[in-house]
C-alpha cells in the first residue's frame, strides 16, 4: 500500500533516466580544453628535457655511450669553468643591486609628484630586446671617448682634476740640444747659463692640435741673473720653409711645457713656458742641464676599457640592472602600496626617524615581495645570454662566458653536443630549487 507524501514537503523532482552526469561532462571538457595546452607543453618542454638527458650521456656522435664523461667535463674544461664562475657573480651580484635599486626607487618616489612619470622612465628598458640593449650598450662602452658615452663621461670627470697634455706627440727635431733621457722625457746635452737664452724647439704637433691659447714664437731677451729661453713648436706651413732651430713670424710657442732645472739628478727650479713659448728661471738654475719632464708628453686620457677581459663582466652585469631596475621598483612598489600606512604614521608619532621607519617597518614588511623579486631575478640571470654574446667582443668573451654562452658554443661552434646537453641539465638542476623556493613562498602567501 503506497504512503501518501505528507504535506507541505517540497519533492525533488526524479532525474530522467539516460542522461549523463553533469561531473562527467566537466571532466571531459576540461580535458579537451587542456590537451592542446598539455602537447605543446610536451613537444616543447618534457621532450626536449628528456632528449637532453639522454643525448648527455652519449659522445660526440651520439653512437657511443659515454657514462658520466660529459658531466666530468663540466669541472675540467676551462671555459666551462670560467662560466661557471662568472655565473656565480651574475647570480649574487645582478639580482641584489636590481633590487636594492628596485626598492630605493619605489621608496623615493612614493611622495614625489613626479614619482610616476620617473617610474615610467625606470621601467621603459623593459620594453627594449635583450638583443637591442646588447646592441645599444656595445655602443656606449665603446673604447674611443668620441663614440662611447661611458668613457666620454669618464674622461670628462678625469680632466677635471688631471689636465691632460697638449703636447702628446712632440719630440726634439733635427740638429735639437733636447736628446731622450729615459721614460719620454727629453733633457739638453749641454749645461745652461744665465744670460744666454735657450732654443727648445720641438716637432711632431699638428698644427690644428696646438692649443688655443698658443701665440707666435719669440726670442727670449737675454738676463744676465737668470736662465731664460723659448720652446716652441719648429715648423712652418709651407713646405719646411724657415729658419731651423730659431723661431719664425708663423711659429706658435708651447704654453704651459714645464720646464726643469736639474743638477746632479734634483730638480733646483721649474717653471712653466708663456703663451709665446718663453720661460725664465732664476740664477739657481745656471750650470743645471734643462729637462722637459714626460708628463708634457703623455698621451691624452682615453677611458677605461670597459670591454677589457678585467671589466667586461661587471660592465654587461650593469647593463642587465638596466633593464631589470625597473621591473624590480614596479613590483616593489605594488607592495609598498598595500603597507598599513597606521603603522608608519604611529611609528613617525612614537619618534621614529625616516630611516628607521623603512629599516624596521617598510622593509621587514616588503620581506615577500623582496625575495619573490630577488628569486625571479636570479632565475632569469642563470639564463643570460642574448647580453653576453652581443657586448663582449671575441677578444674578451672568453672572460665574460657564462653557462648559457658556453652551451651555445659547445653545441654549435665547437660541435660537441654531448658537452652542451650535459651543461643544459646542470643549468636545469640549478634552476629547479630556486623555482621550487619561489612556488613555496607564493603558495605560502596565498594560505595568509
Amino acid at each position: 500500500m503506497a504512503t501518501a507524501p505528507a504535506a507541505g514537503v517540497p519533492q525533488t523532482p526524479a532525474a530522467p533516466r539516460g542522461r549523463k552526469s553533469v561531473t562527467g561532462t566537466r571532466r571531459t571538457v576540461a580535458v579537451l580544453f587542456l590537451l592542446p595546452a598539455l602537447v605543446l607543453l610536451g613537444a616543447l618542454v618534457v621532450y626536449p628535457i628528456g632528449y637532453s638527458l639522454f643525448r648527455s650521456f652519449y659522445d660526440q656522435s651520439g653512437d657511443s655511450f659515454a657514462g658520466l664523461d660529459n658531466y666530468k667535463a663540466l669541472f675540467t674544461d676551462d671555459g666551462i669553468r670560467t662560466a661557471l664562475k662568472n655565473n656565480v657573480i651574475w647570480v649574487v651580484f645582478a639580482p641584489t643591486v636590481a633590487t636594492v635599486l628596485g626598492l630605493i626607487f619605489a621608496v623615493l618616489t612614493e611622495r614625489v609628484r613626479w614619482g610616476t612619470a620617473f617610474k615610467l622612465v625606470v621601467f621603459m628598458p623593459m620594453a627594449i630586446s635583450m638583443l637591442a640593449a646588447g646592441i645599444i650598450f656595445r655602443l656606449v662602452y665603446d673604447q674611443d671617448p668620441d663614440k662611447g658615452v661611458a668613457n666620454a663621461v669618464w674622461v670628462g670627470v678625469h680632466d677635471t682634476f688631471a689636465q691632460a697634455s697638449a703636447f702628446p706627440r712632440a719630440h726634439p727635431g733635427r740638429e735639437s740640444p733636447l736628446e731622450p733621457a729615459g721614460g719620454g722625457a727629453f733633457v739638453t746635452s749641454e749645461p745652461v747659463r744665465a744670460g744666454t737664452p735657450v732654443a727648445l724647439p720641438l716637432v711632431g704637433v699638428a698644427p690644428d692640435r696646438m692649443p688655443d691659447g698658443a701665440q707666435r714664437a719669440v726670442r727670449a731677451t737675454a738676463d744676465p741673473g737668470k736662465v731664460t729661453g723659448t720652446t716652441w713648436q719648429d715648423f712652418t706651413r709651407g713646405k719646411g720653409v724657415g729658419t731651423l732651430g730659431a723661431p719664425d713670424p708663423a711659429e706658435l710657442g708651447y704654453p704651459g711645457m714645464r720646464v726643469e732645472a736639474v743638477k746632479d739628478g734634483e730638480v733646483v727650479a721649474s717653471t712653466k713656458a708663456a703663451a709665446d713659448g718663453t720661460f725664465t728661471l732664476p740664477e739657481t738654475a745656471d750650470g743645471a742641464l734643462l729637462r722637459l719632464p714626460a708628463s708634457n708628453f703623455q698621451e691624452p686620457y682615453n677611458g677605461l676599457d670597459w670591454l677589457g677581459p678585467s671589466l667586461v663582466t661587471p660592465a654587461i652585469i650593469g647593463s642587465y640592472i638596466w633593464m631589470w631596475a625597473g621591473f624590480a621598483m614596479v613590483l616593489i612598489a605594488a607592495g609598498l602600496a598595500g603597507i598599513p600606512r597606521d603603522l608608519l604614521e604611529a611609528a613617525r608619532v612614537d619618534g621614529a626617524n625616516e630611516w628607521q621607519v623603512f629599516r624596521r617597518i617598510t622593509v621587514p614588511l616588503l620581506a615577500p615581495v623582496l625575495a619573490v623579486v630577488a628569486v625571479t631575478l636570479m632565475i632569469n640571470v642563470l639564463k643570460v645570454f642574448d647580453l653576453v654574446f652581443i657586448i663582449a667582443p671575441g677578444s674578451s668573451q672568453d672572460d665574460a662566458n657564462v653557462l648559457a654562452l658556453e652551451l651555445y658554443r659547445k653545441g654549435f661552434s665547437e660541435d660537441q653536443p654531448g658537452v652542451a646537453s650535459a651543461i643544459a641539465v646542470f643549468l636545469l638542476l640549478l634552476v629547479i630549487p630556486v623555482m621550487w623556493f619561489n612556488v613555496r613562498r607564493l603558495r605560502r602567501e596565498v594560505r595568509r
